[in-house]
């Protein structure tokens, strides 16, 4: 049995490390593997941090990916390079101010009226479209920031403030900042990378706020249930380096119209499985 759950878990690390950074909402693949596959004997404490776990997985591949990147005290970085390091995490905290504000207060709401398999498949449809609208504008525009380094402060909080519409489940964070970076005049590219960047406050915040409140609350876990979570998060953390590798490679010859596509037909796929589920 525990090598089942152990699976389990697996399955969950792998979807979450795919779907958290490609723009197609890891909370509208996850929400159909929790009707399917289910971990046995397990509260709500447990369900709750291991959402948390996995998406730690998750962003811990964008930190070491890019670590010396984030680094302003690398070793060997001359003056130019430390300010530049500097002012990219200005435009980053800048960026996730709005997530800060208005999305962790909210947070809990959301997830509570809105993840569900209707508000999911709407915003995975409504998403879908806009990608594949804003796709054929763009193919006769040139953007005008090619370069990360370039990226103005009001641009970054521009997308920040998309990222807030990420809130409602089935939006997907990547997919919500990419599209208020393609409105912007931001290359695929610039808005790709700088999206892998925004996740780490606000990934972070979000998930050590609510580890705090599970501490508070002086909730602890088994030896099992502690195995099944460092397992999904190494899944998550493994999973993650390759699905960042991909779409930084794919955005640079391709557009985002597939993942339109694609979110399309999941958020069909998922309407009519809620269809079912209501008359059955």
């Amino acid at each position: 049995m525990f090598l089942i759950e152990i699976l389990k878990a697996v399955l969950y690390g792998i979807v979450e490390g795919i779907t958290e950074w490609l723009p197609v909402s890891s909370t509208g693949h996850l929400i159909l593997v929790e009707e399917f596959v289910k971990f046995r004997d397990q509260n709500t404490d447990f369900t709750s941090m291991f959402n948390v776990v996995i998406q730690l997985g998750a962003i811990l591949a964008v930190v070491v990916m890019y670590f010396d990147k984030l680094n302003p005290f690398k070793k060997g970085k001359n003056a130019k390079q430390i300010r530049k390091t500097w002012q990219l995490w200005a435009k980053v905290l800048i960026a996730a101010l709005p997530a800060a504000i208005i999305g962790i207060p909210l947070d809990d709401w959301f997830d509570t009226n809105f993840h569900h398999f209707l508000p999911v498949a709407i915003m995975l449809i409504t998403y879908g479209v806009a990608f594949i609208i804003l796709e054929k504008r763009e193919a006769s525009r040139q953007p005008a920031i090619t370069e990360l380094e370039r990226l103005p402060y009001k641009t970054a909080l521009f997308i920040g403030l998309f990222q807030v519409l990420s809130l409602f489940p089935g939006t997907s964070r990547s997919g919500a900042t990419i599209v208020g970076g393609l409105l912007n005049g931001t290359s695929r590219s610039v808005v790709t990378e700088f999206t892998f960047y925004l996740g780490i406050p606000v990934m972070f915040g979000a998930s050590f706020l609510k580890i705090a409140k599970f501490l508070v609350n002086g909730n602890s876990f088994s030896f099992s249930q502690i195995s099944i979570l460092m397992v999904a998060m190494l899944v998550a953390f493994g999973v993650s380096l390759v699905a960042i590798r991909f779409l930084t490679d794919y955005v640079k010859k391709h557009d985002f119209t597939i993942f339109g596509k694609y979110r399309i037909a999941l958020g069909f796929v998922i309407l009519v499985y809620y269809a079912w589920t209501l008359f059955r």
